[in-house]
C-alpha cells in the first residue's frame, strides 16, 4: 500500500509526498518560476501537536561574562561603539542570530563615567533593566530617569533616548528589545538626532505616578491618553510591592507582579511583557507551561532552574533563556530570591493564539 494512502484516526495522511518523488522536470518548471510544492515541507512548517524549537533553555552567567564587558570598555570608546553591548546569543540559533530566543534580543550595555550615548529612535521597541553601578541616566523623549540597580526604564519605538553617566565606576544594564520581530519583517531601522533638552522636573514614577491606584486627576475621561505615561519603574517600589504581596500570597502560588501601563492596567508595551517575581525559599515553583517564550534575569539570591529536564543553577546577574512550551521549575536556595521576567505574551495575545496550560 502508498504510504500516502494509509491515514491516522483523524483523517490524516501518515506521511506526505516528499521532493523526490516529484518528476526532476516539474521540479524545475516550477522552481523556475519561484514556486515550491508545500507539501514536503508541511511538517515543517506546521509540526503535529507541538512547535518544532531551535531555543536551548540556557543560562548565561554574569561573573564570567562581566569582564569582558569591562574589557570591551578599554578596548572600544563609545564614540566607535555607539551603544557598547555584548549580545547574549543563545546556542540553539548561533552566533550570527544574535537573539537569546526567537522573539527577544537581550544585551549587556556598558556605560563608563563622563560618557554619553547619543541620541536616537528606532523600529524596535526596548527597555533598560539596570544590573549594577550609580549615575547612569536614560533620557527619553527629553524625561530624565535615573538607572539604579533592578529599576526598568522603557524606551518605546520610534521614542528619542539617550544614556549617559553622572557618577564613578561602571554601569551595566540588561537590555530587552523585540529585534529579532522587527528585523524579520524587514522593519528595522534607526534614526540619529541632537542631543534632547531636558525637562526640569524628575521622571513620572517620581511625582504622576508613585501608588498604585491613583492617577492624576486630569487623566480621569481624558480622550488622549499618553501612550507611555510612565517610563521609569524604580525597583525599591517593586520589590516593597513584592513584599506585601508575599504576606497574603498563598504558599502554592506565584508572588509575581506585572509591570502595565498606569493609565490602562495594560502591558506597559505592545511586543514584550515584563514582570517581577519572588521566590519563596525552598520552595518550587512550577509555573504552567505557556506558548510564550521568555527570558528570566537574577535580581538578587540564588537557586536554580529544571528547564526541560535541563538543570541551571543560578546566582545574582545571571540570565536564562526559556523556550516556548517548556515545562518548568524554579526553586530558591538559602533565601527569597527576585526574578525580572521578559516575555512575548502580549505580542502572541494581539495575534490570538497565546495559550497557557
Amino acid at each position: 500500500m502508498n504510504p500516502l494512502d494509509a491515514v491516522n484516526s483523524l483523517g490524516h495522511a501518515e506521511s506526505l509526498g516528499r521532493l523526490e518523488d516529484l518528476p526532476p522536470d516539474y521540479v524545475k518548471a516550477i522552481n523556475d518560476l519561484s514556486v515550491a510544492p508545500l507539501w514536503p515541507q508541511l511538517r515543517g512548517l506546521l509540526p503535529r501537536d507541538k512547535p518544532a524549537r531551535a531555543t536551548q533553555p540556557f543560562m548565561w552567567r554574569y561573573r564570567d561574562i562581566r569582564p569582558h564587558l569591562l574589557r570591551a570598555g578599554e578596548l572600544t570608546p563609545i564614540e566607535k561603539a555607539e551603544r557598547r553591548v555584548l549580545v547574549l546569543c543563545n546556542p540553539g540559533h548561533g552566533l550570527d542570530k544574535l537573539v537569546a530566543t526567537p522573539t527577544i534580543y537581550v544585551g549587556l550595555q556598558l556605560i563608563l563615567p563622563g560618557e554619553v550615548a547619543p541620541n536616537h529612535r528606532h523600529t524596535p521597541t526596548a527597555v533598560r533593566f539596570v544590573i549594577e553601578g550609580e549615575g547612569g541616566y536614560t533620557t527619553v523623549n527629553g524625561e530624565k530617569c535615573p538607572m539604579h540597580k533592578g529599576d526598568l526604564i522603557l524606551t518605546p519605538a520610534l521614542n528619542w533616548h539617550e544614556h549617559g553617566h553622572e557618577g564613578s565606576g561602571p554601569v551595566v544594564w540588561l537590555d530587552a528589545l523585540d529585534l529579532p520581530m522587527i528585523y524579520a519583517m524587514e522593519a528595522s531601522y534607526a534614526i540619529e538626532g541632537p542631543n534632547q533638552t531636558v525637562r526640569p522636573e524628575a521622571d513620572a514614577s517620581q511625582n504622576k505616578y508613585r501608588r498604585a491606584g491613583l492617577l492624576p486627576y486630569a487623566s480621569l475621561g481624558a480622550a488622549l491618553r499618553p501612550k507611555y505615561p510612565q517610563i521609569r519603574f524604580p525597583w525599591a517600589d517593586v520589590r516593597e510591592a513584592l513584599g506585601a504581596l508575599a504576606a497574603v500570597t498563598p504558599k502554592d502560588e506565584a508572588v509575581q507582579l506585572a509591570y502595565v501601563n498606569p493609565e490602562t492596567g495594560l502591558p506597559c508595551l505592545a511586543t514584550l511583557g515584563f514582570s517581577a517575581q519572588r521566590l519563596r525559599a525552598g520552595q518550587d515553583f512550577s509555573p504552567r507551561k505557556r506558548s510564550a517564550s521568555s527570558v528570566i534575569h537574577v535580581i538578587e539570591g540564588r537557586g536554580e532552574s529544571v528547564i526541560d529536564g535541563t538543570t541551571l543553577a543560578w546566582s545574582e546577574g545571571d540570565t536564562l533563556a526559556i523556550p516556548t512550551h517548556a515545562a518548568v521549575t524554579h526553586r530558591a536556595q538559602g533565601q527569597d530570591a527576585y526574578l525580572f521576567h521578559v516575555d512575548d505574551a502580549p505580542m502572541q495575545r494581539a495575534l490570538g493564539f497565546y495559550e497557557d496550560f
